[in-house]
């Protein structure tokens, strides 16, 4: 892990400040909505509490397992566009981790 980015399970709007108060500056979210029934909070709600607290934030749902090629470098995109240190969720934080691990392996990223 760099300084740059940190993993995470899953957020809810209510978590945000303290993602803020943790020096965050973005967060992606990877979980696909509704992955995790209707109690699992909206992209849509996480996505409003950031932007409100000042955060850029970015929604690329990937499927556990199922990373494609596609998915890492439209995700290494993201990363190298926004501002750091970016906070990455998912249901545990493993499938984020892997995400950034895999565009590391590919050279993708400029940190």
């Amino acid at each position: 892990m760099s300084e740059n980015v940190g993993f995470a399970g899953q957020i809810g709007p209510e978590h945000v400040e303290q993602v803020v108060e943790k020096g965050f500056k973005s967060i992606i979210n990877n979980r696909p909505d509704m992955e995790g029934g209707s109690e699992q909070p909206t992209s849509a709600q996480i996505e409003e509490a950031s932007r409100t607290a000042g955060l850029d934030y970015v929604y690329q749902p990937v499927v556990a397992g199922q990373i494609t090629e596609v998915d890492v470098r439209t995700f290494a995109n993201h990363f190298n566009e926004l501002p750091k240190p970016v906070l990455m969720f998912c249901r545990t934080g493993n499938r984020s981790n892997n995400l950034y691990q895999l565009a590391k392996q590919m050279d993708l990223l400029d940190d």
